[in-house]
């Protein structure tokens, strides 16, 4: 017996209406990135191991999908490697290659192969999959979409400002009210490491601070104490667990708390222009919040971060974020390059448009007419006349097999199709078409000019 053919977990097939929705998403997205000056480029969806290799911390390196070199890619591990039984090791002998994790790194590897070709600063977006080896559950997939905007080339905070519009103006096109867009400042978690002295473990900090909402205050001082973070300086951040208040309230407490770190007091003023830009372009339906346990656990952001999160009403992650990232492209030779960018989740999007009834009715084109086709005279007639309906951009289709009527009336009944047209000896004679309403159960016989009117 043949085996049932399956799919890898964490993957999906998607039926014609589900492409539908996904494209409906997507189109909105890209229209909001091309009204902001955003220009899109494609990068493969592999890329040499050594380009996303140590990007993305320890617990995201985990996470990339290696790839196997061709042939027999053993005869570079000898012996004594073998025996080792090491992974990692051997990993880099046997796969040079992996599947991209993200669309940032590799659009910083871009940046750097096409700076003479580029005009900065550079604005690109990008909606591409992605691949990670992640444990799969509701809205966390192995691979997936992302939409990504990033600017490149500049230090304005213009940019981060432009960055939370564009996430607003996204979702109030799609509907999607209840949003809130959190920000945040890795200068912010640097300076809160650096006055409780444990700035060498700056990392392991962030990482376990940015789990807060998931495993709570106990898990993430016992996390910490096992990264070696002492008790007494858990003990001075316990404010952070419960860091209430409007956001002018939490600029003042994080002034008071970081008035003896540089660059933690740079942080703050970097969030208070932000913020203030919003007191004179409001935002239509998100909400802007400051988040200091808003960490990402991602090595390469330096200044803002953002996050968004779903209404309340529906349970699922994050379904966007983001950040500032000074030295990202330095990693490949290129100094002194700034860049900020966004990325919006497209698989959670589309679960919480669901979840809400939030996409329009007329999102999938659907087939307006069906031709029966009563035999080779009789479809040409009709194929004819469809070709003029598509000509008008009108959605018909001709039943491409000579078989009973009640086959074909049983396709046009579960396709939903409107209308059905009948052309038989009498109509061809005429000139005419006899329209049946699916709906209704009416006929009537009309011309080219009356199907048109009806069609549109």
């Amino acid at each position: 017996m043949a085996q049932k053919p399956s799919i890898p977990k964490g993957t999906r097939d998607f039926s014609p209406i589900e492409v539908a929705k996904r494209s409906y998403i997507m189109n909105v997205i890209k229209s909001q990135f091309q009204l902001f000056g955003f220009h899109p480029i494609e990068t493969p969806s592999f890329e040499n191991s050594d380009t996303l290799m140590g990007k993305y911390g320890e617990e995201g390196d985990r996470l990339i999908f290696k790839i196997l070199n061709s042939g027999d890619y053993l005869n570079k591990v000898d012996e004594a490697l073998y025996s080792s039984k090491n992974s990692t090791k051997i990993t880099t002998k046997i796969s040079e290659k992996a599947l991209r994790y993200d669309l940032t790194v590799p659009f910083a590897r871009y940046v750097v192969q096409h700076q003479n070709e580029i005009d900065f600063p550079f604005k690109r977006y990008q909606m591409q999959p992605v691949w990670r080896a992640d444990r799969p559950q509701k809205g966390r997939f192995r691979e997936f979409y992302q939409c990504d905007a990033d600017v490149v080339g500049s230090t304005s905070l213009w940019q981060e400002v432009d960055f939370v519009k564009l996430y607003d103006s996204v979702f109030a096109k799609l509907k999607l009210e209840g949003v809130t867009i959190k920000i945040n400042n890795r200068k912010i978690l640097s300076g809160i490491a650096e006055v409780i002295g444990a700035s060498d473990k700056l990392i392991d900090f962030t990482v376990a601070l940015d789990k807060l909402d998931k495993i709570g205050e106990d898990g993430v001082k016992k996390e910490m104490l096992n990264k070696g973070i002492s008790e007494a300086a858990i003990e001075s951040v316990k404010p952070l667990f419960n860091f209430t208040g409007t956001t002018s309230e939490k600029l003042d407490k994080l002034r008071n708390m970081l008035a003896s770190s540089e660059e933690g007091m740079q942080g703050v003023e970097e969030l208070q222009f932000i913020i203030n830009a919003f007191k004179e372009i409001p935002l239509e339906t998100a909400t802007l919040d400051l988040d200091v346990t808003l960490a990402r656990g991602l090595n390469y952001y330096t200044g803002a971060i953002f996050e968004v999160s779903a209404p309340d009403t529906v349970k699922m992650g994050s379904i966007g974020g983001g950040g500032r990232y000074d030295d990202l492209t330095g990693i490949f030779g290129l100094k002194n390059i700034s860049g900020v960018g966004i990325s919006f989740g497209l698989d959670r999007i589309y679960l919480v448009l669901e979840e809400l009834g939030l996409f329009p009715e007329t999102v999938a084109p659907s087939t307006k007419a069906l031709f029966i086709n009563f035999g080779e005279e009789e479809a040409f007639y009709c194929l004819k006349t469809v070709n003029m309906l598509r000509n008008d951009n009108i959605i018909a289709e001709l039943y491409p097999d000579n078989a009973k009527m009640k086959k074909q009336m049983g396709y046009a009944n579960k396709r939903a199709i409107p209308y059905v047209v009948l052309a038989g000896s009498s109509e061809m004679n005429n000139n005419t078409f006899t329209v049946k309403d699916m709906q209704s159960g009416t006929q009537k016989e009309m011309d080219l000019k009356e199907l048109k009117e009806l069609l549109r």
